[in-house]
Protein backbone atom coordinates (compact mmCIF):
# COMPACT_ATOMS: atom_id res chain seq x y z
CA UNK A 1 0.00 0.00 0.00
CA UNK A 2 1.57 3.43 -0.86
CA UNK A 3 0.47 6.29 1.39
CA UNK A 4 -2.93 7.71 1.28
CA UNK A 5 -4.26 11.02 2.21
CA UNK A 6 -7.54 11.63 1.84
CA UNK A 7 -8.34 15.63 0.07
CA UNK A 8 -10.28 17.07 3.02
CA UNK A 9 -7.20 16.67 5.57
CA UNK A 10 -4.75 19.17 6.47
CA UNK A 11 -1.04 17.92 6.57
CA UNK A 12 1.51 20.78 7.44
CA UNK A 13 3.97 21.41 4.93
CA UNK A 14 6.93 20.78 7.80
CA UNK A 15 5.35 17.94 8.93
CA UNK A 16 6.87 14.27 7.50
CA UNK A 17 5.01 11.30 6.72
CA UNK A 18 6.30 8.17 6.25
CA UNK A 19 5.46 5.30 3.96
CA UNK A 20 1.96 3.38 3.49
CA UNK A 21 0.98 5.93 5.84
CA UNK A 22 -3.43 6.18 5.85
CA UNK A 23 -4.87 9.97 7.01
CA UNK A 24 -8.73 9.64 7.05
CA UNK A 25 -11.23 12.69 6.47
CA UNK A 26 -10.65 15.71 8.14
CA UNK A 27 -7.39 14.52 9.88
CA UNK A 28 -5.21 17.76 11.09
CA UNK A 29 -1.34 17.24 11.07
CA UNK A 30 0.42 19.77 12.58
CA UNK A 31 3.76 21.47 11.92
CA UNK A 32 6.84 19.61 13.70
CA UNK A 33 4.68 15.97 13.56
CA UNK A 34 6.62 13.32 12.44
CA UNK A 35 4.76 9.96 11.85
CA UNK A 36 6.45 6.78 10.85
CA UNK A 37 5.90 4.12 8.39
CA UNK A 38 2.39 1.67 8.51
CA UNK A 39 0.60 4.26 10.53
CA UNK A 40 -2.91 4.93 10.51
CA UNK A 41 -4.15 8.83 10.93
CA UNK A 42 -8.38 8.46 11.48
CA UNK A 43 -11.22 10.80 10.72
CA UNK A 44 -10.73 13.96 12.13
CA UNK A 45 -7.96 13.13 14.32
CA UNK A 46 -5.72 15.87 15.16
CA UNK A 47 -1.66 15.36 15.71
CA UNK A 48 0.41 18.62 16.81
CA UNK A 49 3.95 19.04 17.56
CA UNK A 50 7.03 18.42 17.96
CA UNK A 51 5.51 14.89 18.10
CA UNK A 52 7.24 11.94 16.81
CA UNK A 53 5.25 8.80 16.20
CA UNK A 54 7.51 5.39 15.50
CA UNK A 55 5.81 2.59 13.17
CA UNK A 56 2.55 0.92 13.20
CA UNK A 57 0.95 3.42 15.30
CA UNK A 58 -3.17 3.47 14.99
CA UNK A 59 -4.55 6.82 15.87
CA UNK A 60 -8.54 6.47 15.78
CA UNK A 61 -11.17 8.88 14.71
CA UNK A 62 -11.29 12.47 16.94
CA UNK A 63 -8.21 11.25 18.94
CA UNK A 64 -5.80 14.32 19.97
CA UNK A 65 -2.60 13.66 20.25
CA UNK A 66 0.37 15.68 20.97
CA UNK A 67 -1.48 19.02 21.97
CA UNK A 68 -0.02 21.69 24.32
CA UNK A 69 0.20 20.94 28.19
CA UNK A 70 -2.83 21.83 30.32
CA UNK A 71 -0.12 23.89 32.59
CA UNK A 72 0.35 27.02 33.81
CA UNK A 73 3.29 27.57 34.26
CA UNK A 74 3.97 26.54 30.22
CA UNK A 75 4.29 29.73 28.76
CA UNK A 76 5.16 28.71 24.86
CA UNK A 77 8.81 27.05 25.02
CA UNK A 78 9.10 24.06 22.78
CA UNK A 79 8.48 20.81 24.32
CA UNK A 80 7.79 17.32 22.44
CA UNK A 81 6.20 14.10 22.37
CA UNK A 82 7.67 10.52 21.96
CA UNK A 83 5.56 7.90 20.32
CA UNK A 84 7.25 4.35 19.92
CA UNK A 85 5.72 1.66 17.66
CA UNK A 86 2.27 -0.24 17.18
CA UNK A 87 0.26 1.74 19.67
CA UNK A 88 -2.96 1.94 19.85
CA UNK A 89 -4.98 5.19 20.54
CA UNK A 90 -8.93 4.95 20.52
CA UNK A 91 -11.68 7.54 20.24
CA UNK A 92 -11.08 10.71 21.91
CA UNK A 93 -7.92 10.07 23.53
CA UNK A 94 -5.60 12.80 24.29
CA UNK A 95 -1.99 13.03 24.92
CA UNK A 96 -0.25 15.91 25.28
CA UNK A 97 3.68 17.32 25.12
CA UNK A 98 5.75 17.76 28.14
CA UNK A 99 6.77 21.36 30.24
CA UNK A 100 10.40 22.53 30.63
CA UNK A 101 10.10 22.01 34.15
CA UNK A 102 9.02 18.06 33.64
CA UNK A 103 12.28 17.59 31.04
CA UNK A 104 10.04 18.58 27.99
CA UNK A 105 9.18 15.64 26.96
CA UNK A 106 6.43 13.20 27.16
CA UNK A 107 7.58 9.84 26.79
CA UNK A 108 4.84 6.85 24.95
CA UNK A 109 6.58 3.38 24.63
CA UNK A 110 5.39 0.57 22.55
CA UNK A 111 2.54 -1.68 21.67
CA UNK A 112 0.29 -0.04 24.47
CA UNK A 113 -3.51 0.74 24.35
CA UNK A 114 -4.85 3.80 25.17
CA UNK A 115 -8.63 3.06 24.96
CA UNK A 116 -11.52 5.75 24.49
CA UNK A 117 -11.35 8.91 26.60
CA UNK A 118 -7.87 8.10 28.14
CA UNK A 119 -5.72 10.74 29.08
CA UNK A 120 -2.31 11.12 29.60
CA UNK A 121 -1.09 14.54 30.43
CA UNK A 122 2.43 16.51 30.68
CA UNK A 123 5.84 14.89 30.88
CA UNK A 124 4.17 11.72 32.05
CA UNK A 125 6.19 8.58 30.79
CA UNK A 126 4.24 5.31 29.99
CA UNK A 127 6.32 1.99 29.29
CA UNK A 128 5.65 -0.74 26.79
CA UNK A 129 2.47 -3.02 26.88
CA UNK A 130 0.17 -0.96 29.24
CA UNK A 131 -3.59 -1.07 28.86
CA UNK A 132 -5.46 2.00 30.03
CA UNK A 133 -9.40 1.36 30.04
CA UNK A 134 -12.08 3.91 28.56
CA UNK A 135 -11.57 6.81 30.91
CA UNK A 136 -8.41 6.01 32.83
CA UNK A 137 -6.19 9.42 33.35
CA UNK A 138 -2.52 10.45 34.66
CA UNK A 139 -1.66 14.09 35.51
CA UNK A 140 1.15 15.09 34.90
CA UNK A 141 4.52 14.00 35.47
CA UNK A 142 3.24 10.25 36.59
CA UNK A 143 5.56 7.20 35.42
CA UNK A 144 3.74 3.72 34.35
CA UNK A 145 6.05 1.11 34.23
CA UNK A 146 5.77 -1.49 31.22
CA UNK A 147 2.93 -4.31 31.66
CA UNK A 148 0.98 -1.88 33.97
CA UNK A 149 -3.41 -2.06 33.53
CA UNK A 150 -5.33 0.59 34.33
CA UNK A 151 -8.83 0.33 35.13
CA UNK A 152 -11.92 2.21 33.87
CA UNK A 153 -12.39 5.57 35.09
CA UNK A 154 -9.42 5.65 37.56
CA UNK A 155 -6.73 9.01 38.52
CA UNK A 156 -3.57 8.77 38.69
CA UNK A 157 -2.37 12.08 40.80
CA UNK A 158 0.41 14.08 39.48
CA UNK A 159 4.12 12.48 40.38
CA UNK A 160 2.83 8.95 40.96
CA UNK A 161 4.31 6.08 39.98
CA UNK A 162 2.45 2.68 38.59
CA UNK A 163 5.04 -0.21 38.48
CA UNK A 164 5.77 -3.11 36.74
CA UNK A 165 2.76 -5.83 35.49
CA UNK A 166 1.12 -3.75 38.19
CA UNK A 167 -2.98 -4.23 38.08
CA UNK A 168 -5.37 -0.74 39.16
CA UNK A 169 -8.97 -1.59 39.31
CA UNK A 170 -11.23 0.49 37.61
CA UNK A 171 -12.83 3.75 39.87
CA UNK A 172 -9.43 3.70 41.64
CA UNK A 173 -7.88 6.89 42.73
CA UNK A 174 -4.04 6.72 43.31
CA UNK A 175 -2.52 9.61 45.04
CA UNK A 176 0.80 7.20 46.22
CA UNK A 177 2.61 4.85 44.39
CA UNK A 178 1.06 1.27 43.21
CA UNK A 179 3.44 -1.55 43.86
CA UNK A 180 3.97 -3.75 40.96
CA UNK A 181 3.24 -7.18 40.25
CA UNK A 182 -0.24 -6.54 42.45
CA UNK A 183 -3.48 -5.56 42.02
CA UNK A 184 -4.51 -1.82 43.58
CA UNK A 185 -8.14 -1.04 43.73
CA UNK A 186 -10.56 1.57 45.22
CA UNK A 187 -10.89 4.50 45.83
CA UNK A 188 -9.76 4.36 49.08
CA UNK A 189 -7.08 2.00 47.42
CA UNK A 190 -6.16 -1.14 48.97
CA UNK A 191 -3.96 -3.96 47.89
CA UNK A 192 -5.63 -7.09 46.58
CA UNK A 193 -2.84 -9.64 46.24
CA UNK A 194 -0.30 -10.56 43.57
CA UNK A 195 -2.11 -9.97 40.11
CA UNK A 196 -1.73 -13.66 38.97
CA UNK A 197 -4.19 -13.92 36.22
CA UNK A 198 -2.52 -10.97 34.12
CA UNK A 199 1.28 -12.62 35.38
CA UNK A 200 0.24 -16.07 33.80
CA UNK A 201 -1.34 -14.62 30.79
CA UNK A 202 2.14 -12.65 30.22
CA UNK A 203 4.24 -16.10 30.35
CA UNK A 204 5.10 -15.71 34.20
CA UNK A 205 5.57 -19.38 35.56
CA UNK A 206 2.99 -20.77 38.71
CA UNK A 207 6.71 -20.96 40.46
CA UNK A 208 7.84 -17.31 39.70
CA UNK A 209 4.11 -15.99 40.78
CA UNK A 210 3.93 -18.43 44.05
CA UNK A 211 7.34 -16.48 44.81
CA UNK A 212 6.05 -13.38 44.13
CA UNK A 213 2.90 -14.24 46.41
CA UNK A 214 5.09 -15.44 49.11
CA UNK A 215 7.10 -11.49 48.60
CA UNK A 216 3.73 -10.01 49.23
CA UNK A 217 2.59 -11.96 52.28
CA UNK A 218 6.25 -10.70 53.64
CA UNK A 219 5.49 -7.12 52.64
CA UNK A 220 1.58 -6.57 53.55
CA UNK A 221 0.54 -10.04 56.60
CA UNK A 222 3.14 -9.98 58.78
CA UNK A 223 2.96 -6.45 60.73
CA UNK A 224 6.40 -5.50 59.84
CA UNK A 225 6.72 -1.99 59.27
CA UNK A 226 8.27 -1.29 55.43
CA UNK A 227 12.07 -0.89 57.09
CA UNK A 228 11.50 -4.60 58.10
CA UNK A 229 9.41 -6.24 55.48
CA UNK A 230 12.26 -4.88 53.41
CA UNK A 231 15.17 -6.31 55.37
CA UNK A 232 13.30 -9.58 55.15
CA UNK A 233 12.45 -9.29 51.67
CA UNK A 234 16.51 -9.05 51.03
CA UNK A 235 17.23 -12.05 53.60
CA UNK A 236 14.72 -14.56 52.24
CA UNK A 237 14.66 -13.86 48.26
CA UNK A 238 18.69 -12.18 48.00
CA UNK A 239 18.45 -13.46 44.04
CA UNK A 240 15.19 -13.30 42.90
CA UNK A 241 15.02 -10.28 39.99
CA UNK A 242 11.53 -9.87 40.58
CA UNK A 243 11.57 -9.20 44.33
CA UNK A 244 14.55 -7.15 43.34
CA UNK A 245 12.29 -4.86 41.53
CA UNK A 246 9.48 -4.88 44.14
CA UNK A 247 11.86 -3.69 46.64
CA UNK A 248 13.86 -1.03 44.53
CA UNK A 249 10.41 0.66 43.47
CA UNK A 250 9.58 1.03 47.18
CA UNK A 251 13.15 2.48 48.09
CA UNK A 252 12.72 4.82 44.95
CA UNK A 253 9.30 5.54 46.39
CA UNK A 254 9.30 9.65 47.26
CA UNK A 255 5.50 10.13 47.17
CA UNK A 256 4.87 6.55 49.63
CA UNK A 257 3.52 3.05 48.29
CA UNK A 258 -0.48 1.75 49.04
CA UNK A 259 0.02 -1.56 51.45
CA UNK A 260 -3.45 -0.38 52.60
CA UNK A 261 -5.47 -3.94 53.23
CA UNK A 262 -8.91 -4.49 51.60
CA UNK A 263 -11.41 -3.99 54.24
CA UNK A 264 -9.01 -2.73 57.44
CA UNK A 265 -8.17 0.41 56.48
CA UNK A 266 -5.36 -0.61 57.88
CA UNK A 267 -1.33 0.53 56.77
CA UNK A 268 1.16 -1.85 56.94
CA UNK A 269 4.09 0.91 57.16
CA UNK A 270 4.13 4.16 54.64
Amino acid sequence: MTTRIDSTASIDPSAELGERVEVGRHAVVGAGVVVGDDCFIGAAAHIEGPTVLGRGNRIYPKAAVGFDPQDLKWSGETVRLEVGEENVFREFSTVHRGTPAGGGVTTIGSENLFMVYTHVAHDCHVGSRTIFANNATLAGHVTVEDGATIGAFSAVHQFCRIGYEAYIGGFTILTKDALPYLKTVGQKPACYGVNRIGLTRRGFSDERVGRLEAAARTLLRTGRNTTQALERLREEWPDDPDVARLIDFIVGSERGVIRTLPGSGRKRGG
